[in-house]
């Protein structure tokens, strides 16, 4: 990839990680908000008060949610660099 492509990938690049990860920020709230037996947010590592199946199930899950839909957004940024650019992001 050339030194202008890459810097025009940049910003896109950057703007669609951003974008995943407040995106997968909402996704995983609304998995646990429908999993959770309870209305209670999802639980701190940290916080002792909280049972550690919960903390360990909820970090699991959260680790799922957000590496699928990095890999969903990243894989789409690609593919919208390369139908503007005809060129692979690589």
């Amino acid at each position: 990839m050339s030194a202008v492509i890459k810097a025009m990938f940049m910003p896109l690049q950057i703007a669609t990680s951003v974008a995943g990860g407040l995106l997968a920020g909402k996704v995983f709230t609304e998995v646990w908000q429908r999993i959770s037996p309870s209305d209670q947010e999802p639980p701190d590592p940290k916080d002792l008060d909280r049972s550690g199946r919960e903390a360990i199930t909820a970090a699991a899950l959260q680790g799922l949610v957000f590496g699928l839909v990095r890999a969903l957004v990243d894989r789409a940024g690609a593919h919208g660099y390369r139908a503007v650019t005809h060129q692979s992001p690589e």
